[in-house]
């Protein structure tokens, strides 16, 4: 009995013909959580999906992933794994500076951290939650990305809505969706802060600069997803290659989040 043929890997051209068949079009704006892991075999990996994205989007789309480089951050806050007290002074005084360039992302997978590499592509200059991106509007995505609230009106996350984009979830679910932080940010709810910091140049100076932020909560962004997709149909679902692909509209997700948000964790008063 001879052994059934593998199935061959998926390609650039089959990643497109799935994209389409999801909705994916030319000129939008998408931007995209990702799990290499999720879509099987790919022919050419993270390069493949990277290379299918940006030919779908074309010369008038824009493409972006975010980057975050959370070990770059307040070391009293770290779980995974947390470090000894003693350490946190020395930690804040030696961390490197935050590099656009050369800073690599931190837990986010190989096909943003293949992306933020790419010739052409441009990364936001916020040391804890950069963004990154392809494209027409790529420059005005990633500048002006302030310190704190990461998420906030001055974040790429905001201009992608400003821009009428769209949310890609490719393997991944609505608890990797930051898009709804700009909508935790929006929303009339009490807000948690947390205490953050970051080595930063300041006047050509190396210093450790802490700040205060939102306590961003995605504990229930999944909730939140799934009613949005059975409430609003906005949301379409598909397979990319093995991967269960979710793609949405980022302004109707985030108006939808706000409203849901205020009536599950409570309007402030």
């Amino acid at each position: 009995m001879t052994e059934m043929m593998k199935e061959f890997p998926a390609t650039v051209p089959s990643l497109k013909v799935d994209l389409a068949k999801l909705g994916v079009k030319t000129g939008m704006t998408l931007v995209v959580h990702t799990s290499l892991k999720s879509l099987g075999d790919v022919n050419g990996g993270p390069v493949a999906v990277i290379l299918a994205l940006e030919e779908m989007l074309g010369e008038e789309g824009t493409l972006v992933m975010p980057t975050f480089t959370a070990d770059n951050s307040e070391p009293m806050n770290w779980r995974n794994p947390p470090v000894p007290e003693e350490w946190w002074q020395p930690i804040r005084a030696t961390m490197p500076v935050y590099d656009m360039a050369m800073t690599p992302t931190y837990k986010m997978g190989i096909i943003p951290e293949t992306f933020r590499k790419q010739d052409g592509v441009i990364r936001s200059n916020n040391p804890d939650a950069s963004f990154a991106a392809w494209g027409k509007h790529a420059q005005q995505v990633t500048e002006n990305h302030v310190l704190y609230p990461l998420f906030g009106e001055h974040s790429p996350l905001a201009q992608v809505y400003r821009l009428d984009g769209w949310v890609l979830l490719l393997g991944v679910g609505h608890n990797k969706n930051s898009s709804l932080h700009l909508a935790e940010s929006r929303a009339n709810i009490a807000h948690g802060t947390i205490h953050l910091g970051s080595p930063m140049l300041i006047d050509g100076v190396r210093q450790w600069m802490p700040f205060d932020d939102i306590d961003w909560d995605d504990s229930d962004f999944d909730a939140l997803g799934a009613d949005f997709a059975s409430e609003t149909g906005l949301q379409h679902e598909g397979k990319i290659a093995k991967a269960t692909a979710l793609l949405m509209p980022q302004r109707a997700l985030i108006d939808y989040a706000i409203t849901w948000f205020e009536k599950h964790r409570g309007v402030k008063v």
